[in-house]
């Protein structure tokens, strides 16, 4: 059924398949975080009840790749599916690649951080309950202790200008949002905050 849809998208987008593994990329890692997802409900359920500093924490790393997860899975299913129905090669496909792929790498960067967090027992959260800003990822978006809204949790100084991620692809992550925008863009496309 995936390998047919594929090839539809390929004939109606005229483009290899090869220059169509972003789509199988994204699928994968919607699976994988799917799986790592269920596990985390056991987790947090053992979680003693007298460490409510630690249970906030892991309610917000939770929270934050979820979300993720979710804008990922409605890209992957619903926008595509634009292109998929299309009659001919959709101009702004290439936008469409470039928001697919980056909402991949920064769920990806979710879940490293909430496994990472995980591995480490969440000790990040301190005997007072205190957060400390978690350790920087590999790649775009890791290390962000921004939520939804936007405000910081824990860390309260903003990157300066020459601390944002740019990746080797020259993608820029959002400080808002950890969204990879490509280079040339100076408003991010997934929140709309100025670079």
């Amino acid at each position: 059924m995936y390998q047919l849809q594929l090839e539809k998208l390929s004939d109606i987008q005229c483009q290899p398949e090869s220059q169509l593994k972003f789509i199988t990329e994204a699928w994968l890692q919607i699976v994988e975080c799917r799986r790592v997802l269920k596990w985390t409900y056991a987790y947090g359920y053992y979680l003693p009840e007298h460490e409510h500093a630690k249970r906030q924490f892991f309610e917000y790393l939770q929270g934050d790749a979820e979300s993720g997860l979710e804008r990922l899975h409605q890209c992957a299913e619903k926008e595509l599916q634009v292109y998929l129905n299309a009659d001919g090669p959709s101009k702004d496909f290439n936008e469409f690649r470039t928001k697919l792929a980056g909402l991949t790498s920064v769920t990806r960067n979710y879940f490293e951080n909430l496994v990472r967090a995980l591995e480490n027992g969440l000790s990040d959260v301190d005997s007072r309950g205190a957060c400390s800003r978690m350790g920087n990822s590999k790649g775009l978006g890791g290390g962000s202790s921004r939520g939804r809204s936007g405000k910081g949790k824990g860390s309260t100084s903003r990157p300066s200008s020459s601390s944002r991620n740019i990746d080797d692809s020259g993608h820029w992550s959002c400080e808002y949002c950890t969204f990879a925008n490509v280079k040339s863009a100076t408003i991010c496309l997934m929140c709309q905050q100025r670079r």
